[in-house]
């Protein structure tokens, strides 16, 4: 037997490895979701004065501080008509804009006291986050997600309310009315926030298509869509009579 034939007898007789497979050999491929979390279109910031903190929180201020004001009014109204029920306010414009009306209702007393305090004591928290916000602190993102839940509750509140002066009570209350568009302003930019900020631990898919909404601003169509619908509403249902004529 020559050497080479002694060499390849030697070869055959050597344990064989594993079997190379295709995972093995083949790179593997980025998908839509790494190239996103890796810095792909969810690291493409949102540009545009609408979505900065200036803008966000300065709304969100301002209609906090216009909601605060209107329950001032209103906690001191409730304070008249508790000691004189047939006080007449001034806000009690004619039969269908009446704080008055509205406030010696039950559903203005809900929890035992008037809606008007639970005002006074939540938009102070609210102007407290618009201000620290533009000051630059920035809250943890459970704050954040927290303070949407309670808002929600809030915001559901006022529409409740907003149903019961329309469709049961027949009165509407300016001052209400004030709290019920400010409400949905607060709510509507800290929504904002929260998607641009993805407080809401969304996937790195979902938080850009977010962010896609944000872009295409949907959050000013579903705002402009829920003011138009409650404006709507009232004249739809008294018509000339909110201008008293």
């Amino acid at each position: 037997m020559t050497v080479f034939s002694q060499a390849l007898l030697w070869l055959n007789e050597q344990p064989k490895g594993p079997p190379v497979t295709t995972n093995e050999v083949v790179a593997d491929v980025p998908t839509e979701d790494s190239a996103i979390g890796a810095g792909g279109l969810a690291s493409i910031p949102l540009r545009g004065f609408r979505h900065s903190n200036g803008y966000l929180f300065g709304t969100m201020l301002a209609s906090a501080a216009l909601s605060l004001l209107a329950a001032f009014v209103l906690s001191i109204d409730a304070v008249v008509l508790a000691a004189t029920p047939d006080a007449v306010l001034a806000c009690d414009i004619n039969s269908v804009l009446s704080c008055g009306t509205v406030a010696l209702s039950d559903q203005a007393q809900l929890f035992g006291f008037p809606n008007s305090f639970l005002g006074l004591a939540c938009e102070p928290v609210v102007i407290t986050i618009a201000v620290a916000s533009l000051a630059g602190v920035r809250f943890p993102r459970w704050f954040m997600l927290s303070a949407q839940v309670i808002y929600l509750l809030g915001l559901t509140f006022a529409y409740w309310l907003f149903y019961q002066s329309s469709f049961v009570i027949h009165a509407l209350c300016p001052w209400c009315l004030v709290i019920t568009f400010g409400t949905t302003a607060v709510f509507m930019t800290l929504l904002h926030v929260n998607l641009r900020d993805n407080n809401f631990y969304l996937s790195a898919r979902w938080h850009e298509r977010a962010r896609a909404a944000l872009r295409m601003n949907l959050d000013t169509l579903v705002t402009v869509v829920l003011l138009t619908v409650i404006t709507a509403t009232i004249f739809l249902k008294y018509g000339a009579r909110v201008l008293g004529m």
